[in-house]
This record gives C-alpha cells, sequence and structure tokens, in this order.
C-alpha cells in the first residue's frame, strides 16, 4: 500500500495517568466515526532509564488497551513507544495523525485548575486537530453536556461550525453557536437588546442549513456579553466541550492560559482545537 494511503490514526498520549486513559476512551468515537486505528502513544522521556522505561511503557500501554477493550466497542488499537520529550514525540505523530487526543493535565504535571505543558504546547504546535479531554473519573459518558463554538465573521467559522455539527451528531449532544460581544478593557457589559436581536437574526440565517440537514439535531443560537471563556464560566454546568480554531492564538492562549484552564477544570470542560485538516 501507498504510504500516503494508509488511513490515519487518532493518537492518543499514554503516560499512566487517570486523565490520559479518559482521552483514549473519549477516542473511541473518533476513531469509529473515521474508521481508523487508535494509536497509543508513549514516551521514554529519561534517556539513562531505557530498560526500565520500556517496561513501564508497555504496562501503561497495557492498563489502556484494558479500559477500552472494557468499554465494549472494538477498534483497531496500535502502539507505539518511542525515545525522547513527550512534546516533540507528539507533535512529530500529529503529522501523520487524523487527531490528537490527550488528557488535560497528565501524569508529571499534574496541578489542579491548570492545563499541562504538554497539552498547552500541543495546542499552538500540532499538525493536526487536537482534543485537550476533562473530567474527574476514568469513564466517558457518550452524552456529554452542551457543544459550544464562537460564532463571528472569520473566514473559517462556517467551518468551525461544521465541526461542532459533526461532533453534535457523534456524541448525542446539543450545539450552542455563541455570538460574542466584547467590551474595551475595564468597562462593565452592557445590555444592547437591538444589536442583539440583529445578531442573532444573522447567525439564525446561516444556522438554518444545518437545521434543515439535521433536523433531529438541536442547535441554539445565544448572544453573550464578553468573551467566550466569560461564556463557559458562566455556564459551566452546561458546557461539556468548546470548540475553536487553531488560528485564534487569542481564543487559544485564552482557554489554555491560567484563566481558562481553572474555569474549564471547574467546568470538567473539553477543548478542541480544529486545524487545517478540518478548516
Amino acid at each position: 500500500m501507498n504510504e500516503s494511503a494508509k488511513p490515519q490514526p487518532v493518537v492518543v498520549g499514554i503516560d499512566g495517568s487517570t486523565a490520559a486513559i479518559r482521552a483514549a476512551l473519549w477516542a473511541v468515537d473518533e476513531v469509529l466515526s473515521r474508521d481508523v486505528p487508535l494509536r497509543l502513544l508513549h514516551a521514554i522521556e529519561q534517556a539513562d532509564r531505557l530498560e526500565s522505561g520500556r517496561a513501564a511503557a508497555e504496562t501503561v500501554i497495557r492498563q489502556a488497551r484494558k479500559a477500552i477493550e472494557a468499554a465494549g466497542r472494538p477498534v483497531t488499537m496500535e502502539s507505539e513507544i518511542v525515545h525522547g520529550p513527550a512534546v516533540a514525540s507528539l507533535i512529530r505523530g500529529s503529522a501523520s495523525a487524523a487527531m490528537v487526543c490527550l488528557g488535560a493535565v497528565g501524569l508529571r504535571h499534574f496541578r489542579p485548575g491548570r492545563v499541562g505543558s504538554t497539552a498547552a504546547a500541543l495546542a499552538v504546535s500540532a499538525r493536526c486537530p487536537v482534543a485537550i479531554i476533562r473530567g474527574r473519573d476514568g469513564q466517558v459518558r457518550r452524552a456529554i453536556g452542551h457543544i459550544v463554538v464562537e460564532a463571528d465573521g472569520s473566514p473559517d467559522n462556517g467551518a468551525l461550525l461544521r465541526v461542532a455539527i459533526d461532533e453534535a451528531q457523534l456524541r448525542n449532544a446539543a450545539v450552542r453557536a455563541v455570538v460574542c460581544s466584547r467590551n474595551e478593557p475595564g468597562e462593565a457589559a452592557v445590555a444592547d437588546p437591538e444589536s442583539d436581536r440583529r445578531a442573532l437574526a444573522d447567525l439564525d440565517r446561516r444556522l438554518a442549513t444545518w437545521k434543515r440537514r439535521y433536523p433531529q439535531l438541536r442547535v441554539e443560537s445565544v448572544a453573550a456579553h464578553g468573551s467566550l471563556l466569560d461564556y463557559v464560566a458562566s455556564h459551566r454546568r452546561a458546557v461539556g466541550l468548546v470548540i475553536v480554531g487553531s488560528r485564534n492564538r487569542q481564543h487559544i492562549s485564552e482557554l489554555v492560559g491560567p484563566a481558562g484552564s481553572a474555569t474549564l477544570q471547574d467546568a470538567e470542560c473539553s477543548l478542541l482545537i480544529a486545524n487545517r485538516q478540518h478548516l
């Protein structure tokens, strides 16, 4: 088979943490929807402990396989054990992956209320879509909270809406397309009903095609005052996944920085960064 014709796997970073297992379970839906392999990747970072590192790597990979098999949804699994920094290994693997998934905070970098350094680096450097998965246990429910995407005038926004629709179908969830009206720094948020009405009318026109195409899918339009992060913080119990584009560095910086990390952690909300393969 031609190398370029091989199906691109969904890669999951496995480090022995519960968060990594959660990310692997979340990735199962992505794998089944694409009919591609699930590749479990572990990086041995200590060059002076290669022999013991190999044994530990095989153990954590085996644990991840067992957790996926126990979920009862058969997928084709591959394992890859590499030597070197986890960040560089995952970025390298992203060049030939359909998606990279990892836990928000891995085993070596756990601090409450933050995104681990590996996830933060991948968010801006991966060459494929990146899913940063959160939660409080080792299980992933098929039905999650609302899938939130900001609706704005950027050239990529139509493609982001499509990603949100696809994920909603995959995960039996509703989509909330949010129009955010931002204020200047230091200014208090002021409601403007007429501006909100116009913005929502325009958004509803954009969403009409999706609603006709997928009548069984719940797609909501929402006007919010403040940033996307402000909206998530105010609706933390309802949001399960936030989708942003990789070109919007401001969004990514907000969502994986200290404020965003604390908000998403508290909301148990995952983040999908749609890269050029999506857009």
